[in-house]
């Protein structure tokens, strides 16, 4: 339809046209818009993919640093030449390293709940219960000589250092064989 052939006395007609006319326009720049939509969309995908990259290097070198901590510290306390028992307030014992379960002369994994106190000889009980009493009252590092033994078994004379540490108040204990040193 050519300009020339539009009656512009026609209101409704001439309405008509413009609404089409705009309906052009609108379709020309919704295609624009459209077109800048999507390059600012894909430029934010991009910024968030290298983020999420950037992110994920992080976490895999923080994973690398927490698994090389953690091989280290089994090392260092599950091979040391020390014993190392981790006790509740009762006494029981919650960790131990493979020294301390050495000298105590059963496995491990058997000993993890079980009272310390049933491994201190008959004659060395009340010598450690009032080490054991002053690690928890004094909140400062005690020291005291036993001899570790059960059922009338003598294991081997210790000489054990304690502190309570951290909220859950636990004692951390150290044992030394000081067995060579009597002799």
């Amino acid at each position: 339809m050519i300009d020339e052939d539009l009656d512009y006395t026609d209101g409704q007609m001439l309405r008509s046209r413009a609404e089409e006319k705009l309906k052009e326009a609108h379709k020309e720049m919704d295609e624009q818009v459209k077109e800048t939509d999507l390059k600012k969309l894909l430029h934010e995908l991009q910024v968030h993919q290298i983020e999420f990259e950037m992110q994920n290097e992080a976490l895999r070198q923080a994973y690398e640093a927490a698994e090389a901590a953690l091989k280290k510290y089994t090392i260092l306390y599950d091979l040391a030449p020390m014993g190392y028992l981790t006790l509740d307030g009762e006494g029981s014992i919650l960790e131990l390293n493979f020294t301390a379960a050495e000298m105590l002369g059963e496995k491990r994994y058997s000993l993890i709940n079980s009272n310390f106190k049933l491994f201190i000889s008959k004659d060395s009980l009340p010598v450690f219960n009032d080490f054991f009493r002053k690690v928890y009252t004094s909140n400062t590092k005690e020291s005291c000589e036993v001899v570790l033994g059960y059922n009338e078994k003598l294991l081997c004379p210790v000489y054990m250092e304690g502190v309570v540490a951290g909220e859950e108040r636990e004692c951390l204990l150290s044992l030394v064989d000081v067995s060579g040193l009597k002799k």
